[in-house]
């Protein structure tokens, strides 16, 4: 076995399928998908097929000109990160293609099902999916790495009171037709009178882990000539239209920065607040946190770095998670320079200077494994979410900055969009991207030690700190807190949540209580409506010991499932200067607010849980 992935059992010397049709059928409630994979090889192949799999009750392997049936087998679990492989035996006079039939299981880690009471109107089931880094493995079968690119076609069989969207084209909806499921496990069920049928097409090649859907009673407004922006409730949907109503001027200048948007539809979906990340990046339809809509349109900021990700990610993308500062380093740069752009000088430093801050946390965090803060690492035996850092989106955002700074900004964009259209829809790992920029720059090996960027740890010396004058204020002003001086009224007369978020996170780690409350008492920042300041607030006082807001942090921590506030807010409380008690306490909350989190976030809190009890 050749493999190409340290999280994917897939072969290198087997080929990747270039295309797949998926046929799902929405059970909801057994919380379960009942499903069938046509997988299509850009040549005929004979002998093992690997693929990744994760708790999926694997159905029949078959032939799908013959419907010969086709021997298979699962893998023990012996590795808890990988899930199992599954290896089908093609014949001797080899096949292009091989369906698949399959049943997802209720505990699905890609996978969250919300009852009726869970969703925002009480009345209907919801159901969503997050797949990177290596969770599609749990929906269906494939080769579950970044550098397996496959185009695809799905059909998803619903309630016929509830709607989907995808990261794919729409094509219809309409009453279930014989033949459609594509699997004979399926055709019992595919026609019942209660149903629907909805179909999608992603024309273009895309890594495994931009595969996702949403189905619900969902509903969406236009807010742009090829935006939509969906949510389920009419209040969610009003607030989004009004936060995100400057996303085509973003899409324009993303275009003038880096080239063609080649995606067609740029639409958005606000997602229940359990949804685990703040943004991703799927194609065509990104997914979204509700506690982005801050009424003031800084959740623009997270819009800029989803459609970033257009160009960096989702066009260009890394072989596999060791290279990922090439998704997310490049997407935070181009983030910046599109906020830079819509927003003004200012706010881009203020978002340069809250990354700043939070890698240097991060290496601090990792300073017993300082191989979490190369840019190259190696993965090998390590879970993604476990290991998820600022690292790979905030070092590699200060290399690219520091390239830029070598050799102008003019120079740069001009490479930036020659490296685009070289590599569009390709996976590439950190030396193929190093070796194109000395091709591309000569002499800029001379200039920048790109070795000691890329595999090096820790920051390397010519990083640098922001300059501006609103982010010299505020650092600042956090200093003359530890003076005993807190900002005046004049001083943050104009700040809004960015600035406040940059304040906090600038302050000593731990306070004592009463500087806690005299900071909340002026500013009432426990109750902000920008989470980011919100969150970092309760992480001080959670750390600091501050009994007085337990009740704010036990309300948050079952209020949203974003993990950017799940794993501060629980971290804190089981290390802060009440920890006996804060440890009660978050044992309790995760307890009561489990069944609410993503599976993957459940996992990441279970881990803050088992190391700290």
């Amino acid at each position: 076995m050749d493999p190409v992935d340290p999280h994917s059992y897939a072969d290198s010397s087997q080929p990747f399928a270039s295309h797949l049709a998926l046929s799902l059928f929405f059970d909801f409630p057994s919380r379960t998908i009942h499903g069938s994979a046509l997988l299509s090889l850009p040549r005929p192949h004979a002998g093992p097929l690997t693929l990744d799999t994760r708790s999926l009750s694997i159905s029949s392997a078959i032939d799908p000109l013959s419907s010969t049936p086709l021997p298979f087998s699962l893998s023990p679990i012996v590795d808890p990160i990988k899930g199992q492989s599954l290896t089908i035996t093609l014949p001797d006079s080899a096949l292009a293609s091989v369906l698949l039939t399959f049943t997802t299981s209720p505990q699905a880690s890609a996978i969250q099902w919300l009852s009726p009471p869970q969703t925002a109107l009480k009345t209907h089931p919801y159901v969503y999916t997050q797949c990177q880094a290596i969770h599609t493995r749990s929906i269906f079968p494939c080769q579950d790495t970044p550098a397996a690119r496959l185009q695809y076609t799905a059909l998803l069989n619903l309630p016929v009171e509830l709607s989907a969207v995808m990261s794919a084209e729409r094509v219809g909806r309409g009453r279930p037709e014989p033949g459609q499921a594509r699997g004979a496990c399926l055709d019992a069920l595919w026609c019942a009178d209660t149903r629907v049928v909805e179909s999608f097409n992603m024309q273009w090649p895309v890594p495994p882990y931009l595969f996702a859907f949403a189905c619900g009673a969902i509903t969406g407004r236009d807010i742009g000539p090829r935006s939509r922006v969906y949510s389920e409730g009419s209040s969610v949907l009003e607030e989004a239209v009004c936060e995100f109503a400057g996303v085509e001027e973003m899409v324009r200048e993303g275009e003038r920065l880096f080239g063609g948007y080649e995606w067609g539809r740029f639409d958005l979906l606000v997602l229940p607040p359990s949804f685990p990340y703040g943004g991703m990046e799927n194609p065509m339809m990104v997914f979204l946190t509700p506690t982005v809509i801050a009424g003031d349109g800084t959740g623009a900021q997270v819009v800029a770095h989803e459609l970033a990700h257009s160009w960096t990610g989702n066009l260009i993308t890394n072989t596999n998670n060791d290279h990922f500062w090439l998704n997310e380093g490049f997407t935070t740069y181009a983030e910046r320079r599109i906020v830079e752009a819509v927003q003004g000088e200012e706010i881009a430093a203020l978002s340069i200077g809250i990354g700043w801050r939070g890698l240097l946390e991060e290496v601090e965090r990792f300073k017993d494994n300082m191989e979490l803060t190369k840019l190259k690492t190696n993965q090998e035996g390590i879970d993604p979410d476990e290991i998820y850092s600022q690292v790979p989106y905030e070092k590699g955002f200060q290399f690219l900055w520091r390239i830029e700074r070598q050799i102008g900004r003019p120079a740069f964009d001009e490479f930036l969009k020659k490296y685009i259209a070289t590599f569009k829809f390709k996976s590439i790992d950190s030396d193929t991207f190093v070796e194109f920029l000395k091709a591309n720059v000569p002499g800029i090996e001379k200039e920048i030690d790109l070795q000691l960027w890329v595999e090096g740890t820790g920051i390397p010396s010519d990083a640098m700190e922001p300059v501006s004058n609103l982010y010299t204020k505020i650092v600042s002003l956090s200093k003359d807190f530890v003076l005993g001086k807190l900002p005046t009224e004049e001083d943050v007369l104009d700040w809004r949540g960015q600035e406040w978020e940059l304040y906090l996170e600038n302050l000593p780690k731990v306070l004592d209580p009463s500087q806690v409350l005299a900071l909340d008492e002026r500013y009432r920042l426990a109750e902000h409506n920008y989470w980011e300041a919100k969150v970092a607030f309760l992480t001080l006082a959670a750390a600091s010991g501050c009994r007085d807001y337990y009740g704010m942090m036990e309300k948050t921590l079952k209020e949203v499932g974003r993990m950017k506030y799940l794993r501060p807010l629980y971290t804190a409380l089981v290390q802060g200067n009440s920890k006996d008690e804060g440890k009660i306490l978050a044992k309790r909350i995760f307890a009561e607010a489990k069944d609410m989190y993503h599976p993957i976030a459940q996992g990441v809190v279970e881990s803050i849980l088992s190391r700290h009890m």
